[in-house]
């Protein structure tokens, strides 16, 4: 399982900022390794975010996003004390799923 991600949600007015940094290789499937074999691609494909049970982001990725892709976003509303969760899921059918506390 990928390591958690680090997430920070802010309430800035009456909005709410989340940075996101999700630990993922993203491979493209078109690197050779040393004995010159194709790796796999391998990346997150979907990723969505919710607040109060309600989805306020969804998003799909392809092989192009780098590695330990760094996510930023604002929607309106969210309090401190709130909770934001992150889900994403590659395409080997990895899943990771983490929350934070607006600030």
């Amino acid at each position: 399982m990928a390591d958690p991600m680090r997430i920070r949600a802010n309430v800035v007015g009456d909005t709410t900022e989340v940075k996101v940094l999700m630990s993922h290789e993203m491979e493209t499937g078109q690197r050779k390794d040393s004995a010159g074999k194709v790796i796999p691609a391998w990346h997150i494909q979907n990723v969505t975010a919710t607040y109060n049970g309600k989805t306020v982001l969804t998003a799909q990725w392809g092989p192009a996003v780098s590695k330990n892709p760094f996510l930023s976003f604002k929607f309106k509303g969210g309090a401190k004390g709130d909770k934001v969760q992150i889900s994403w899921v590659d395409n080997r059918g990895e899943k990771r799923t983490d929350e934070a506390t607006i600030a």
